[in-house]
């Protein structure tokens, strides 16, 4: 799983196996150790919510997506779900979660468990 941070945005690009597994278990996670501390960033399905939301604790991101949208995201054409959350001071933050399409230029990473790309 990739993550994007720009400004109040939130993005993740999950892999096919990635997106499997979400889908199977309701979480997915990765995580970056710094020595020092680890950080984590996780999709997690929610039986409680209909719309995405985020949480940041313990140095962790955590996105939220319904239970009933994730079911079935592995075997659907839907690319993926987007949400802006409007907090109590105002200001907004955009949440996106995403299949990952091989890119169309020349990568150096693998790309073997991306999506096709549609535009290929």
């Amino acid at each position: 799983m990739k993550i994007r941070i720009r400004g109040n945005s939130i993005r993740y690009r999950l892999t096919k196996s990635e997106v499997e597994q979400f889908t199977k278990t309701g979480r997915f996670e990765e995580t970056t150790n710094f020595g020092n501390s680890v950080f984590t960033y996780a999709l997690e399905a929610s039986e409680t919510s209909n719309v995405m939301d985020a949480q940041f604790e313990t140095n962790t991101i955590t996105l939220f997506l319904s239970k009933e949208k994730s079911t079935g995201w592995y075997t659907s054409n839907n690319i993926g779900f987007s949400h802006t959350i409007k907090r109590e001071d105002g200001s907004e933050l955009s949440l996106l979660v995403e299949k990952d399409f091989v890119c169309m230029d020349e990568r150096v990473e693998d790309q073997s468990d991306n999506y096709p790309n549609p535009k290929a």
